[in-house]
């Protein structure tokens, strides 16, 4: 899960930065994700299994990269539709106008997904800070 984070996270500042949105971008996320998700199954198997946390803030720490995921893909969705709250007809816009505009929305979701991979990350560190 750290380096899945770190991996998409790092890509995703990086292109943000450079004001270009990345393809290699999304599954890199997805893959992030799908670690989350099974770090946390995982986790809830042993505790469901009798296995005991060393404390409650490594369970805390431990659960919090899902929400921050589902949080972040909530976030995306509301940057996408302010970039396209002042179009009318998308379709009556011109082909290099809707290009345009692609790349505004990938560019802002983006950013968006970047900053919940940091914030995942961080929590993911702490969680293995407290787990040892």
């Amino acid at each position: 899960m750290l380096a899945s984070n770190g991996v998409a996270g790092v890509w995703g500042a990086v292109a943000w930065l450079s004001g270009r949105a990345s393809i290699a971008f999304w599954p890199l996320l997805r893959v992030a994700q799908a670690c989350v998700v099974a770090q946390v199954v995982l986790g809830l198997l042993l505790v469901a299994s009798g296995e005991s946390a060393p404390d409650g803030l490594h369970i805390a720490y431990g659960i919090s990269p899902l929400v921050v995921t589902l949080v972040t893909e909530g976030l995306r969705v509301s940057v996408a539709q302010k970039e396209l709250e002042d179009v009318d007809d998308i379709e009556a816009l011109e082909r290099r106008d809707q290009v345009l505009l692609a790349r505004r929305v990938a560019h802002s979701e983006m950013g968006v997904m970047t900053v919940g991979l940091l914030l995942i990350l961080t929590l993911a560190l702490r969680a293995f800070q407290t787990g040892g």
